[in-house]
């Protein structure tokens, strides 16, 4: 199954879902359940903004975007997180709002309205778990997720009710609840998208590990003036320049170039590579976003 179409039956069940829990927290008189609701209309937003996202990615370059469209799914991931935190500061306001003065709930309407909540965006999780690195597809199960808990909250706040009726309180702070979750799911991902946009090293890239694997190559004598950084979750590119040994003829230098690129492809997801072979290292100490990584013959790291 494709990420739009897991992306389009997602969105199909919460836009239901939210019409049922707005239509019965309304009559349940619930601010667990309205604060679920809201949670869940930020879902529908965010999936469709996802299926957009998508939609630009799979683009072809062109001469105006010469790496495609890939930041269209950071930049979605990141409206998600920013959208997540306006629906959180309206929860906790309503939520304070209602434990300042109490109202009763039909404890028992919002169990069944909470249950469905939970079930459905389980069920939205599980599909559009595809097991990819994606950004984007991660915020979006993060959502289910997120909604999932919230709604296991709410079901949890309403069933004290119904066992103790007097504690009103228990429905507020059951969004709260709610908020808490949200929050934590909009953090993430708000981290990782800065992180792409900023052109970050991916986390799990370890600069000493990757110049010992391009060094490792026959051929290299020493690697400098590396940067790598995402397009996307799932496109990472490296720039460097490698100082050739023995001074080779150009085809036997493309050769060790191609092997390099070989050697880093898989074991550090680096997706397209540019390497500027030398035969002897030049100065590029004016380059204002010079990070210099050196690994000399000896196998040695340096770092300065």
């Amino acid at each position: 199954m494709t990420r739009t179409r897991r992306l389009a039956i997602s969105l199909a069940m919460n836009a239901g879902l939210v019409v049922a829990q707005v239509l019965l927290g309304l009559v349940a008189r619930s601010t667990g359940l309205l604060a679920d609701a809201g949670h869940n209309l930020t879902d529908v937003g965010a999936l469709a903004l996802s299926m957009v996202a998508v939609r630009l990615a799979l683009r072809p370059p062109n001469a105006e975007r010469s790496f495609g469209n890939h930041r269209a799914t950071i930049l979605a991931a990141l409206a998600n997180a920013s959208l997540i935190a306006v629906v959180t500061v309206l929860i906790v306001i309503g939520s304070i709002d209602r434990l300042g003065h109490p109202e009763h709930v039909r404890a028992g309407l919002v169990v069944l309205v909470a249950s469905l909540g939970l079930v459905i965006n389980g069920v939205a999780a599980l599909i559009l778990r595809d097991g990819s690195t994606d950004l984007n597809m991660r915020s979006a199960v993060l959502h289910m997720v997120g909604d999932a808990l919230a709604s296991l909250a709410v079901i949890v706040a309403a069933v004290a009710l119904l066992l103790a009726p007097s504690a009103t309180w228990l429905d507020p702070v059951s969004a709260l609840v709610v908020a808490a979750i949200i929050v934590y799911q909009a953090s993430r991902v708000f981290r990782s998208s800065i992180a792409v946009l900023l052109e970050s090293t991916p986390s799990d890239v370890d600069l000493t590990e990757l110049i010992a694997a391009m060094v490792d190559v026959q051929g290299v004598g020493e690697v400098h003036d590396l940067h790598v950084w995402s397009l996307s979750s799932e496109m990472r590119v490296l720039s460097a320049h490698l100082v050739l040994t023995g001074h080779p003829s150009l085809e036997e230098a493309q050769a060790v170039g191609e092997r390099v690129k070989a050697a880093i492809a898989g074991p550090f997801s680096i997706s397209h590579s540019t390497l500027e072979l030398e035969c002897e290292r030049c100065n590029d100490d004016e380059d204002p976003c010079r990070m210099e990584l050196v690994v000399p013959t000896t196998g040695s790291t340096r770092h300065r």
